[in-house]
């Protein structure tokens, strides 16, 4: 964790104003999202940190990433305008615990507080599902959306070993977090 920390500190915020007010609603995922979504990711390491190429190589076809269809997916919208995506899914045979996956927020809304906003909607509805704890894996590269995460109310898991994903040549660390709800 401390390579997060001391790599935070100098991160720029893009955000030219912080909302006070977010007013941030969940909706299930529409295919009609997927454009925009997927316009996201303007180069391959950005594209990485929140698939982990779990859905396809860079870069992606809204046919590849249709397979979200088959977790319970999210999008994020303020004023019909959508802003985030995320799924859910059980990593077992009950919905005790439910996973986050592919977490992500409109590059001009990061650092704002949308994507915070977004996981506390998220948890609120893996509540409803009847989930009693959520975790979900963030690069060690990654640090604004393990901040992110932390913000939400996420806590670190530690792993009896690291868990390292091959990505564009390079092993990259995945950290483990969760939350009681």
């Amino acid at each position: 964790m401390d390579i997060i920390h001391k790599k935070c500190a100098d991160l720029p915020v893009f955000c030219l104003h912080r909302k006070e007010n977010i007013m941030l609603k969940l909706r299930p995922y529409e295919q009609a999202d997927v454009r925009k979504i997927l316009s996201w990711s303007k180069d391959e390491v950005a594209f990485y940190k929140w698939t982990a190429g779990v859905l396809g190589d860079w870069p992606l076809t809204e046919e590849q990433f249709g397979q979200v269809s088959n977790l319970i997916p999210f999008t994020a919208v303020e004023d019909d305008e959508v802003v985030g995506f995320f799924t859910l899914r059980k990593p077992g045979e009950t919905v005790d615990l439910l996973r986050f996956g592919f977490v992500v927020v409109d590059p001009e809304k990061r650092g704002c507080g949308y994507g915070k906003r977004m996981l506390l909607l998220g948890i609120e509805e893996a509540r409803k599902l009847g989930a009693k704890k959520v975790s979900l894996g963030v690069f060690e590269n990654n640090p604004p959306a393990y901040h992110c995460y932390k913000a939400a109310g996420f806590q670190d898991v530690p792993l009896p070993e690291p868990e390292y994903y091959h990505v564009l040549g390079q092993e990259w660390n995945c950290l483990e977090m969760e939350q009681d709800i």
